[in-house]
Formats: C-alpha cells, structure tokens, sequence
C-alpha cells in the first residue's frame, strides 16, 4: 500500500491506539492491497477519552465497548454497589485501546 495512505490513517487515529500497537497497525497495513484500504479507513474507533468521559457519568461504556451482557448485569447491580462502577473508570481507557485493536484485527483478517 501507498506510503501516504498509511501514514494519513495513521495520523487520524494516532489518539486511538497505544504507540507500541501503532507499529503493528502500520506494518500490517503495509502489507494490505491497494484496494482493500478503503475497508479499513471506514472502521469507526471508539475514542478513549469519550469513553471515559462515558464510565464516569453514566457508567455505561460497556455498551459502547460491545460489552452487552456485563453492561446489563452492571446496571441491574447498582453499578455493583459503586465498586464496579469505581473499577471501570479507571480500566476504561485501556479497554477502549484493546477494543479499537481488536476491531482493527477483524477487519484486516477479515480482507
């Protein structure tokens, strides 16, 4: 693939992965076909800030971290008396990370 094409991708959603996972991401699209870019480029990535933002005030970035079903039984638990809610605020970052990198590996896998 064009060198410009990574890069740019690359720029758009620097925020979105940790560094180390950015050079796996750029070798990976190195080796994708011209034409199967435009599969890629159109993922939409979760921003780690947003989801943060999401766990303190609502408490509720497992829904948009395709996490269902502990999304549901943390609302039915009171957040888990507090203390789940407490324990996701501080994960919600890093699960976001993992999320983006996993919704990456599909879509190249899936090309």
């Amino acid at each position: 693939m064009e060198k410009s094409k990574v890069d740019m991708f690359l720029s758009m959603n620097s925020g979105n992965f940790k560094q180390p996972d950015l050079m796996i991401i750029k070798e990976k699209l190195e080796k994708l076909e011209d034409d199967k870019f435009y599969l890629v480029q159109g993922l939409q990535f979760q921003k780690p800030d947003t989801i943060f933002l999401i766990a303190i005030f609502l408490g509720w970035e497992r829904f948009w971290l395709n996490d269902v079903a502990l999304g549901i039984v943390k609302v039915i638990t009171c957040y888990g008396c507090f203390i789940w809610w407490l324990l996701d605020i501080f994960s919600a970052k890093e699960r976001t990370y993992k999320y983006n990198l996993q919704q990456f590996n599909q879509a190249v896998a899936f090309v």
